[in-house]
């Protein structure tokens, strides 16, 4: 591959890291928000569908029919969720820790 072809191939990859990004941040947020909601399967079945159509849909415009394009974009997308994954395990660690508050029993 040239240097010209992996130009090409960057603003894929960063296509690939959004569409990935919105996917699992969305799946995040999903999670959250149907733990508290009298209606989860509603919010679950609703973002399923939404973030399926987003990243289904995303990655059809992006790839332009070339094998290499997808690829590209399944990079990003991989390592959106390598990335969301670990910024969302440090919130969730760090909302589990007990307190640093004197005083109380545990």
């Amino acid at each position: 591959m040239t240097m010209r072809d992996w130009l090409t191939l960057a603003p894929v990859f960063v296509a690939g890291l959004l569409l990935g990004a919105l996917f699992f941040g969305g799946l995040w947020w999903t999670v959250r928000k149907g733990l508290v909601s009298t209606r989860p399967a509603l919010w679950f079945l609703g973002s399923l569908v939404l973030r399926m159509i987003i990243a289904v849909g995303g990655f059809y415009l992006v790839s332009g029919g070339q094998w290499q394009r997808l690829l590209a974009c399944l990079a990003g997308f991989v390592l959106a969720r390598l990335l969301v994954t670990a910024v969302t395990g440090d919130l969730l660690e760090r909302d589990a820790r007990p307190s640093e508050e004197t005083g109380h029993e545990p």
